[in-house]
């Protein structure tokens, strides 16, 4: 801990270097989640700056999600979980929807998802097949009319696929690009008529394709529906 906590003379920028030294701690694990960081008073000492300087950093520590401070106890290195991650890219990408962000999506999904279909088909638990058929089952029973739960049950079924892998590096890379696919639904096929039909039909033909394992199949599945998907939004966009 003594090695964390020196001076760092009294250059400019006082407050961005002591911010750079306590997350280069946290990084190289100097500092473990959960532990307790010194008093205000003694990291003072140690860096050799003012209280303003310290407040400073630990302010913008804070509010990065590294420190939690509370009150009457101390100051304590957080625990960063997927959650954190997966809503820090959800702000990302709403704040930069548009139709360029579209294109990149499309594409990344082509290049990802039918070797998360394989990968799934390769690793599903039994609860997995489970959730997937409840999820289809929900689509089948959904309100025709009702396309906002229409286009989340989409989204859910791709999360499910996600998890079904078993590998939660694609959980929290793919779940941000989840989230977007109620408003790419309705942006790309909110004026094709009988698209529920078809999504019931690539739903149900996935779910039975990694029930029986076949990763091949489900891959293709996947490429199938991503191919199309990247032909309807190519001609929609000719239109725009």
């Amino acid at each position: 801990m003594d090695k964390v906590f020196q001076n760092i003379g009294s250059k400019l920028t006082l407050s961005q270097r002591i911010e750079r030294t306590i997350e280069g701690a946290i990084r190289e694990k100097k500092l473990a989640i959960g532990s307790k960081l010194p008093t205000e008073r003694e990291m003072c000492e140690s860096f050799g700056v003012s209280r303003t300087a310290l407040r400073e950093a630990l302010r913008r520590l804070s509010a990065r999600g590294l420190i939690v401070i509370q009150k009457g106890s101390g100051m304590y290195v957080s625990e960063i979980n997927i959650e954190d991650a997966i809503n820090t890219m959800n702000l990302y990408y709403d704040l930069k929807f548009d139709k360029n962000l579209l294109s990149q999506i499309i594409e990344v999904r082509s290049l990802y998802e039918p070797e998360i279909a394989r990968l799934a088909a390769r690793n599903r638990s039994d609860k997995d097949l489970s959730m997937l058929e409840e999820n289809v089952a929900e689509f089948e029973r959904c309100d025709p009319d009702n396309t906002q739960m229409e286009a989340d049950l989409d989204n859910q079924f791709h999360l499910c696929i996600s998890k079904a892998t078993q590998n939660p590096v694609i959980q929290v890379t793919m779940e941000p690009i989840y989230s977007l696919l109620p408003r790419m639904r309705n942006y790309i096929y909110g004026n094709i008529d009988g698209e529920k039909a078809h999504t019931l039909q690539f739903h149900r033909n996935l779910l039975e394709s990694i029930r029986g394992k076949e990763e091949d199949r489900s891959c293709s599945i996947m490429k199938e529906h991503l191919d199309r998907t990247r032909e309807i939004y190519e001609k929609h966009m000719a239109k725009v």
